[in-house]
């Protein structure tokens, strides 16, 4: 292999792991917002999904996930390392995720925090890189009681414009996003 072929297959390697890795943020973000077209962009319609508590198809998956439990009106899923293994137009990925959940038990909200890893199967079809299977595990779980009240503001201080709290339905990113 000449010096010009090995660099281009590293050229090609580096891009095909930043593409899988924004696919990834992106459908973090799809999740957090509960917003079915960027989830939809993560995996392919034929893929299939194991999140221990559910399993099914991505069609089944994406029901699931949106709009997503009444009683979990926030997640915030932030994403860690990921080993990526290109095979050729498949990868394999696991990547470490630490993800936020305000849970609503009766009229009570509790915040809770999990640790965990995705581990990915994915395909690049036409150049483009979605997950064919996705399975979850769960290594941690700590929950840390009544979720505070963002109606006092942050510490003792008010907050100053109605934007400083973002939740799935109403979250300023998304304008941020639209203006660019």
């Amino acid at each position: 292999m000449s010096a010009d072929s090995a660099d281009s297959a590293d050229l090609d390697g580096l891009i095909a792991r930043e593409r899988i890795r924004d696919c990834l943020a992106r459908l973090s973000r799809g999740e957090d917002r509960r917003d079915a077209d960027l989830i939809s962009a993560g995996y392919w319609p034929d893929a299939t999904d194991d999140h221990g508590i559910f399993l099914g198809t991505f069609k089944e998956y994406l029901a699931w996930v949106v709009p997503g439990a009444p009683t979990i009106p926030v997640t915030l899923h932030t994403l860690g390392q990921s080993l990526i293994q290109l095979q050729g137009t498949t990868a394999v990925v696991e990547t470490h995720v630490t993800a936020y959940h305000r849970i609503t038990i009766g009229d009570q909200d509790t915040d809770i925090v999990l640790g965990g890893r995705y581990l990915d199967r994915m395909e690049e079809r036409d150049g483009e890189w979605r997950i064919i299977h996705r399975t979850m595990l769960y290594d941690w779980l700590k929950d840390f009681g009544p979720s505070v009240d963002w109606s006092q503001g942050l510490l003792g201080m008010p907050f100053l414009t109605d934007h400083s709290v973002g939740t799935a339905q109403d979250d300023h990113s998304e304008t941020f996003f639209e203006r660019g």
